[in-house]
Parts: structure tokens; sequence; C-alpha cells
């Protein structure tokens, strides 16, 4: 029986606004190249799934300024590469540039709310689990999160990084469940529902564009309306 359902935060409970797309699109445009925001749909999702691997295996903040830098300008090598434009690293430097004087806010995915309230209403316990090493009381407070969520978990209090089993083993320790009774839903399939699953959760992989139809071994979801099939 499934008493608890947690989930990942960003791409997951939240998006960028602009989202990241357009953002590309407006900084490639400030250096002359005029491309469509929808260009940028799947090489995003494939650049997101690299730094998220990355820092999984190991946090920003045990990495160095230049080992940072080499990591962001890796992430925009794949975006540009993957959309099909030359990422020499003279672009890819101005990028990194441009990208860090466009503003973006975090707002809520349309299909968090109806979902989070469906689910709170069949008295299950709700969570985060995120690989965020600052803290996020405030920034989840602004977005209406703590009404829906029981428990919040990261890496920061965790001491501890998805896909290792210890942040997902310290909030099921929180909840007072066994592994077997809650589930974990996330965006990235190694971090999240691979990490999820060898703590013992049923992980389930949000794939809200449909990207990733090779994956069997796990439920896969194009919407969190469709958590509810698998409680």
């Amino acid at each position: 029986m499934i008493k608890a359902v947690f989930f990942d935060f960003y791409h997951t409970l939240v998006r960028y606004d602009p989202p990241q797309e357009e953002l590309e699109a407006n900084a490639l445009k400030g250096l002359g190249i005029n491309t469509s925001p929808d260009v940028f749909d799947r090489p995003m999702v494939m650049a997101n799934e690299f730094i998220y691997q990355e820092i999984a295996r190991r946090p920003l903040s045990k990495r160095s300024k230049e080992e940072t830098i080499a990591l962001y300008s890796q992430f925009q090598r794949i975006v540009l590469k993957e959309a099909g434009i030359e990422p020499d690293e003279k672009l890819v430097l101005a990028m990194l540039g441009k990208m860090q004087q466009l503003k973006a806010k975090l707002v809520l995915f349309d299909d968090v709310a109806p979902a989070l309230n469906d689910l709170k209403s069949r008295g299950l316990i709700l969570g985060l689990i995120s690989n965020v090493e600052r803290d996020l009381s405030s920034t989840i407070s602004e977005l209406g999160l703590p009404s829906w969520l029981d428990i919040v978990v990261t890496s920061l209090d965790a001491g501890f990084n998805k896909p290792q089993p210890e942040i997902f083993q310290e909030a099921m320790r929180r909840a007072v469940i066994e592994a077997s009774q809650a589930i974990y839903v996330g965006d990235q399939y190694q971090v999240d529902c691979i990490g999820a699953g060898h703590a013992g959760m049923k992980g389930i992989l949000l794939d809200r564009r449909g990207y990733f139809e090779d994956i069997t071994d796990c439920p896969r979801i194009r919407s969190l309306s469709e958590v509810t099939a698998y409680l």
C-alpha cells in the first residue's frame, strides 16, 4: 500500500519562466544568431540530463570555479550541437556571459496544483527530495508548496546526493514509512528513477515531452495527473 509520494523539484514541480529554450534563443539573438525556441526542446532535455548527472556525481560546492565554468561550458556545447549550431569556443563563452545576464523566475507546472490536491485528498504524505545545496524554504513558500508538502529533503541537509540511497532513506525516515510504501517521481532516469529504485522505492519517470520512449524498466508518465494510476 502506497502511503507517500515524493517528487523531484526542478523540471518536475517547477520550470523556468521564461523557459530555458526561450532564454537560449534570446541569448543567441543577442549574438546575432536568430533561432526559434522550439529548436532547443530536445537539446535542452539532453543537456539537463548531462548537468544533473554531473552534479549528482560531484556537487558544485566541491568543484572549483574553473571546474564549474567547464561544466556549464559543456552544457552549452551540448545544447548548441544538438540544435545544429557549431559550438565553437568563442560562441560557448559568449553564451555563458549572455545567459548570466538573462533573468528567469521559477513557476509551477500547470499540472502541479491539481495533482497535489488530488494526492493530498487521498491522505497521502507528500514530499520533496532534491539535489539542492541551499535552503529552499523561501523558494517553496513563494511557490505555495508548503500547503501540500509534508517533508522537504535536500542534499544540503541530508548530506547525500541523488542517486545515493541515503537521501531517499532520509525522506522515508522522516515520513516513518517503509521503502515499499513510497513512490518517487522525477524527470531524470538515472538520478531519479534508478536512484529511487536502489533505495527500494518505486521510481516513476516524468517524461513530459515523450523523449524517452526507450525507457521500459520503470513507469513513464507525461503528466503528474497520471501518478494516481500507480498508487
